[in-house]
């Protein structure tokens, strides 16, 4: 599916940081990339470096992973509610309390990559199965209109913004130990 961009008037100001790194062509092959290197950036590292943080108060690169699962369940579940019509206003989350109730770091590290992986087929499957007028469907989420267009490519970039900091932050920073 060749995906024409969600606009500017599709989603609060906040999610431009998400939008606007998802690259431009098919979205179900961005995600299968995603899925790929995902998996082959972060499956190296061991457990000690799953636990790693590259400063005082950030996120382990376990909770970093459990975040991202987390966060794409939540954008799947609004894209599948807002795509089928369902006016009904979803409540926004607040990540730092998630951190905190999802105990991820007390996982392994190979069974939280594990996950992603099924939240992110699942996360394809019900985007295979959408057309233009499912994702041209609006609702409200986190009180703020948005398009299932717009969730669609904030759940992309999402993972691509995480990708990037641990790709920039954390893996040289456990490389120079």
């Amino acid at each position: 599916m060749t995906q024409k961009r969600p606009q500017p008037s599709d989603y609060a100001g906040y999610f431009e940081k998400y939008v606007s790194i998802v690259p431009d062509g098919e979205v179900v092959g961005v995600l299968e990339q995603g899925l790929t290197d995902f998996a082959n950036l972060l499956r190296p590292l061991n457990e000690a470096q799953g636990d790693f943080r590259y400063a005082e108060g950030k996120w382990t690169i376990k909770e970093v992973v459990g975040h991202i699962n987390d966060a794409e369940r939540i954008f799947s579940y609004r894209l599948l509610r807002i795509a089928r019509g369902d006016k009904t206003p979803l409540p926004g989350f607040e990540q730092d309390d998630y951190i905190v109730s999802a105990n991820s770091k007390s996982r392994k590290l190979t069974d939280l990559l594990d996950e992603f992986s099924t939240i992110r087929r699942a996360s394809i499957s019900l985007i295979r199965s959408l057309d233009e007028v499912a994702l041209a469907c609006r609702g409200t989420s986190s009180q703020k209109e948005i398009s299932a267009l717009a969730i669609l490519f904030v759940l992309i970039g999402h993972e691509l913004h995480h990708r990037t900091i641990l790709q920039r932050l954390y893996l040289p920073a456990i490389a120079a130990k």
